[in-house]
């Protein structure tokens, strides 16, 4: 990984402030400060390429591995609407690992990219949804519409599993609410403070805060309520109907939509507010959309998966590391591959493929062992560059 593209990612810390940004300090500006408008190099579509390949093969496994081996062959056969060797294998591909394939590939692309968008917004290299309490603020949604309907009737083994398709999309709203109130205050701490130790701090305190309000609502709740939400809270890609996935589809889909068309203003803003005003962008707009599709990204995840840990981080400094630019043209549609590929990675972890179903580690935790020692890299590059934290 080329250590001079993380020294110069404007982005690497929230000391990083309008008047030291310079055109030099980012990688896709010219030194009269305009953009340049790079188009993918060979080497970026053979890396493109490789994960999107890299990616199917997940998929594959994902759908073959787990407490009942599938041949790969019987997982297309089954998928193609044949009749696979053993009939049970039908039902396990189509009822229990396809959906959790699909939450998979759908969270580790809205996760990845709301971490991103996150690290852009607040000039934060380990900004994420659930670092900054944005996840947080999405569970207590959640908890808000889930955890007193399962203190009058309770709920199943999943948070969810109650939950119909039209009531799912208030769960999602709930959710994505929260974030967003989280990310308000975020935004107007970041916007006050440029310090990167303050920042995260402030992150972890409101985090505690809202966790707080939570147990409370947990404290007052059915025991069967308490053990499925706080199952829930460890993430789970296996929580989601096949009714509920379009649900949660759609919401990623309009999140990604608005950052697909927010690319410009997004590269723009690396150089500065200043800047973006001068060159006619509306700043007040951009935020809006950002924080709204950030909201909607991180809030419509967690509402069905529950708080996500570490790919927010990992996957965007992954992108970056390997595409070598801090484009959003090209990081997008990079961290959202990478992210996907985390996500598998860590469901067919957690799954123990072997063992007996009931030998499940928490999402979470899979997550962990992929995403901390990445955080322990940028935490690391962050004190050769800076000479160390200081408050």
């Amino acid at each position: 990984m080329n250590s001079s593209i993380w020294a110069r990612c404007p982005i690497r810390s929230s000391t990083v402030t309008e008047r030291n940004v310079s055109p030099a300090a980012v990688p896709d500006a010219e030194a009269d400060g305009t953009v340049i408008h790079r188009v993918v190099t060979p080497r970026g579509l053979v890396l493109f390429a490789a994960l999107i390949i890299a990616g199917v093969g997940a998929v594959l496994a994902s759908l073959a591995w787990g407490s009942v081996s599938i041949p790969i062959d019987q997982v297309f056969t089954i998928l193609a609407g044949g009749e696979p060797t053993r009939r049970t294998w039908s039902g396990i591909v189509t009822i229990l690992r396809l959906p959790r394939t699909i939450t998979a590939v759908i969270a580790g692309a809205a996760i990845g990219l709301a971490g991103l968008i996150m690290q852009t917004m607040f000039r934060n290299a380990l900004a994420d949804p659930y670092v900054l309490g944005v996840s947080s603020g999405a569970s207590l949604g959640v908890g808000l519409v889930i955890l007193p309907q399962g203190a009058n009737a309770g709920l199943s083994a999943a948070v969810l599993s109650a939950v119909g398709p039209m009531q799912s999309l208030g769960v999602v709203g709930a959710a994505a609410i929260g974030a967003l109130v989280v990310l308000l205050i975020m935004s107007a701490i970041a916007a006050r403070v440029q310090n990167l130790v303050i920042v995260l701090v402030a992150g972890i305190m409101v985090s505690a805060f809202i966790s707080a309000i939570v147990n409370v609502l947990v404290h007052f709740a059915r025991p069967e309520a308490v053990k499925a939400f706080t199952s829930w809270q460890f993430g789970t890609f296996s929580g989601l109907r096949t009714e509920q996935l379009p649900v949660l589809a759609v919401a990623v889909a309009a999140g990604i939509a608005v950052l697909a068309l927010s690319t410009k203003q997004l590269n723009v803003s690396l150089l500065g507010e200043h800047y973006a005003q001068s060159m006619g962008m509306s700043v007040r707009g951009m935020r809006v959309a950002t924080l709204a599709s950030t909201a909607l990204l991180a809030g419509a995840v967690t509402a069905f998966a529950g708080p996500i840990a570490f790919l927010g981080i990992a996957a965007p400094h992954l992108a970056r590391g390997l595409f070598r630019t801090t484009d959003h043209r090209i990081l997008i549609p990079a961290t959202a591959l990478v992210g996907i590929l985390i996500a598998l990675a860590a469901g067919i972890f957690a799954q123990l493929p072997g063992l007996d179903s009931d030998a499940i580690l928490p999402l979470n935790a899979a997550l962990a062992l992929i995403g901390a020692p990445i955080v322990m890299r940028v935490l690391l590059r962050i004190h050769r560059t800076q000479g160390g934290f200081s408050l």
